[in-house]
């Protein structure tokens, strides 16, 4: 690691054990008022949907359709983003609610719970930003850094950039779903065929809910309700889509080598998921509309625990990065959004690959 370079493995587990001291903290802390929050988020989130729906059934006058689309498309970022994701990490299972638990819950997502589950919560967050092991650097389709081998299929990454933005809940399931493993033998075609049928099943109920059933009960505001629920969904795409790049594809993040994961520690292992994330400043209407992944290096850091915390422990965990001399990269959404173009579109274009510097 480059930047770890400056650091005797004694402060790298120093570092480790003033982050294990948080998060002992944060968990010693939970109580009703976090349980208030999640439940406050869930009911703000229904009555956004409701109204939202009952308004673009009276959508003939253009203000109105405005006012309900984009009510619905609030309420689908916030189940997808401040509830979905983060209950299916784990973060409100300490409640023992089986209402809001990760082992219960199924989102308004192409991804069916489990499949993302795997792919996200445990490739993704143990091999972060790890070269041949984290698929999620460039998703394996776009190259985001310059470690990675260019391919001619790179030129067209910016255009397909901005159709994966569009349909990004349908890229994501299919993604998850590694088809790239079947030639190799890693993955039968019979165990892809019932992932991808699983997708199918989600994808279906989707369409009929929001393209086929509301439209039909809104009667003679068929074409207002389904053009409604079609831009609350590519809305939610696009929102989901530009937070997540600009939580790992900035300027600023650093991936990483196989080699360099031998013998990692608790305080390595933290180290790495500080240098691959990146923050998006804001305030708390951005915090909890980007279901708290403004706080991308505190989410990677302690991805189980509940996100409305983060805010709280983010100028904790900046100030122990002074301490210890390591980055804390963070930019306002304007400019991460700028940095993550930037990249994607310098890197389209050939260029030798870099190894990352150990």
């Amino acid at each position: 690691m480059s930047t770890t370079a400056v650091l005797f493995p004694a402060d790298v587990e120093d570092f480790g054990r003033e982050l294990d001291k948080i998060r002992d903290e944060v968990i010693g802390s939970l109580g009703e008022q976090d349980a208030k929050y999640i439940r406050g988020v869930i009911a703000m989130q229904r009555r956004l949907e409701l109204g939202g729906r009952a308004l673009l059934f009276a959508s003939w006058l253009p203000p109105v359709w405005v006012a309900g689309t984009a009510a619905l498309a609030t309420a689908k970022i916030l189940e997808n983003m401040e509830i979905g994701h983060n209950v299916l990490h784990g973060q409100w299972d300490w409640m023992r609610d089986p209402k809001i638990h990760s082992m219960t819950w199924e989102w308004d997502f192409a991804s069916p719970a489990d499949q993302w589950k795997h792919s996200h919560n445990y490739i993704h967050h143990t091999w972060t930003n790890v070269l041949g092991k984290d698929r999620d650097i460039g998703y394996s389709a776009m190259r985001v850094s310059p470690e990675q081998r260019w391919y001619p299929i790179y030129l067209a990454q910016p255009l397909y950039n901005v159709l994966l933005a569009l349909f990004f809940e349908y890229g994501i399931a299919v993604y998850d779903v590694e088809l790239e493993r079947i030639p190799t033998g890693e993955k039968s075609p019979k165990e892809a065929l019932s992932q991808l049928r699983a997708i199918a099943g989600k994808v279906r109920r989707q369409i009929i809910k929001d393209y086929v059933a509301f439209p039909l009960v809104a009667g003679p505001c068929f074409l207002p309700v389904l053009l409604g629920n079609l831009t609350a969904n590519l809305a939610r795409n696009v929102w989901a889509h530009t937070i997540i790049f600009c939580g790992h594809f900035p300027e600023g993040a650093e991936v990483f080598t196989e080699d360099q994961l031998e013998d990692e520690t608790r305080g390595d292992w933290y180290v790495r998921q500080l240098l691959g994330s990146c923050n998006i400043d804001g305030g708390p209407l951005l915090h909890l509309m980007s279901g708290n992944l403004s706080h991308q290096i505190e989410h990677h850091l302690f991805p189980d625990l509940p996100s409305n915390r983060y805010a709280e422990i983010a100028p904790r965990i900046r100030a122990l990065c002074e301490r210890f001399g390591l980055p804390y990269t963070s930019g306002s959404l304007t400019r991460q959004t700028r940095s993550v173009w930037k990249r994607i579109l310098r890197l389209a274009l050939p260029g030798p690959p870099t190894t990352p510097a150990g």
